[in-house]
């Protein structure tokens, strides 16, 4: 019991960790990103855009015999996972091109896995390493599910302040206008019935 404890913390702490990165892509710009890898890694690509005007973005993932990956244009959100073809420098870019005064806030994280390992079924030391790696792949997909929700809840919770900043003011602009048709109304009425004398 023990070992597999030990087991299961180094594999916790040796996991390729991934983060989230925020980052501010311009108008009429790209942003790109690389990693480097080995033939048969897994590569994951998360991404979401936090603010900027219809919120997307054009992505695109180029290997490093410069043929594209995955391409994608006007996206808001979305996740790629793919295997490494070649040796060499991944890249991931966000473009910006298509709007014209609007910078866009990307949030996105890159995620480089291990290499597929053959292990012998009977070794219990590989299944179990196996099953530690599925376990950390896991927890870094609820991770980043978290990160996800808690972008999203930012968007929908601006959305609503703008929302209610935009109702109390109007409703405000409604009472002035009442109070002012109200005056205007009673001015009128009262000149309405002022009798007025010919000299």
């Amino acid at each position: 019991m023990a070992t597999l404890l030990f087991s299961v913390l180094l594999s916790l702490l040796l996991f390729p960790s991934s983060q989230a990165y925020f980052v501010n892509v311009d108008a009429h710009a790209v942003e790109c990103f690389f990693d480097k890898v080995s033939n048969g890694m897994k590569m994951s690509l998360t991404f979401e855009v936090v603010e900027g005007g219809f919120l997307d973005i054009d992505v695109e993932i180029i290997g490093p015999d410069e043929r594209v990956i995955y391409s994608g244009e006007r996206e808001s959100n979305g996740k790629y996972t793919f295997a490494a073809h070649v040796d060499g420098t991944y890249r991931y870019c966000f473009s910006n091109k298509m709007s014209s005064m609007t910078p866009k806030v990307v949030m996105f994280s890159m995620d480089v896995g291990d290499a597929p390992k053959e292990h012998d079924q009977n070794d219990e030391h590989g299944r179990l390493a196996e099953m530690i790696s599925e376990l950390s792949t896991g927890l870094a997909g609820v991770k980043h599910e978290q990160d996800y929700m808690e972008v999203r809840e930012r968007i929908h919770r601006m959305i609503n302040d703008n929302t209610n900043s935009r109702v109390v003011w109007w409703a405000v602009f409604e009472s002035f206008l009442l109070i002012a048709m109200a005056f205007g109304q009673i001015y009128y009425l009262k000149r309405f019935f002022e009798v007025r004398r010919v000299i």
